[in-house]
């Protein structure tokens, strides 16, 4: 009885000592990122805001309709953000162990604890982020509500699931090849552009569209995209986008555990 509550209470403090590590490296992540103010961090959360009503006003000012519905923002709303969400969720924990990797020489913290840390800081920003386009859409005149309210926020837990797991394959990408800090950010515009953020890949010739669906971003817009508008004619090969973020996850863990830990 005597060592079971031995051992009991040394995994309670073990569990106590490593959520403080973590909360001093989420705290650590938001002032070093943001400029230790309230500002920083809002302008981060407001950029993606930003991104997506200057591609609405663009395609107001050219009045070019929305491909479905009557809204043009609900329309680039519910295909930027998810695919906006993936792409700064990647790249972001990417970046994490470039930016924190002093941190590391300390035996209390591993380099998972960083990433795991940028992760967390990165799914907050994210769910504000979508608060705000959901609010102003609202201020707009605009119901952000979608029709299958489930759907829509398993195609955005999809979109955080594929970010974390593209990110942690770019940390182990990133450790030994720095220059694909760049790259990748190249490829994440070449990426968005092929996405169906803009348009409707399903409309596009049979052979082609099929050819983009091996893209999981596509499917998470068009997951997303489902729940606003369930007349939209496509089918999400949920297991395949479940099954591609797994993939990436284990396969990152993998890569932080025999490369990253190497060269750290």
């Amino acid at each position: 009885m005597i060592r079971e509550t031995a051992a009991l209470s040394v995994r309670h403090n073990a569990a106590e000592s490593y959520l403080r590590v973590l909360h001093a490296l989420i705290l650590r992540d938001m002032r070093t990122r943001f400029g230790g103010s309230h500002l920083g961090y809002a302008v981060v959360v407001l950029w993606p805001v930003v991104h997506i009503f200057m591609l609405v006003g663009i395609y107001v000012f050219r009045k070019v309709p929305a491909p479905i519905g009557d809204s043009r923002a609900l329309f680039f709303a519910s295909g930027a953000v998810p695919c906006l969400i993936f792409q700064y969720v990647s790249r972001e924990v990417m970046k994490a162990v470039m930016m924190n990797r002093p941190l590391t020489y300390y035996p209390q913290v591993k380099v998972f604890d960083v990433v795991f840390a940028r992760i967390i800081v990165e799914i907050v920003t994210g769910f504000l982020g979508l608060l705000v386009v959901f609010s102003m859409l609202v201020a707009l005149g605009i119901d952000p509500r979608p029709a299958d309210a489930t759907m829509a926020i398993g195609g955005y837990l999809a979109a955080i699931a594929l970010g974390v797991g593209v990110g942690t394959i770019n940390v182990g990408i990133v450790a030994f090849f720095p220059a694909w800090l760049m790259g990748y950010q190249l490829f994440s515009i070449l990426m968005y552009v092929l996405s169906g953020v803009m348009f409707l890949p399903h409309y596009l010739p049979p052979e082609l569209y099929a050819a983009f669906k091996w893209n999981p971003a596509l499917q998470v817009i068009e997951w997303v995209r489902l729940g606003y508008y369930p007349s939209l004619g496509v089918k999400v090969d949920y297991a395949y986008v479940m099954l591609f973020a797994l993939f990436s996850l284990t396969f990152g863990l993998l890569l932080e555990r025999f490369v990253v830990r190497q060269r750290t």
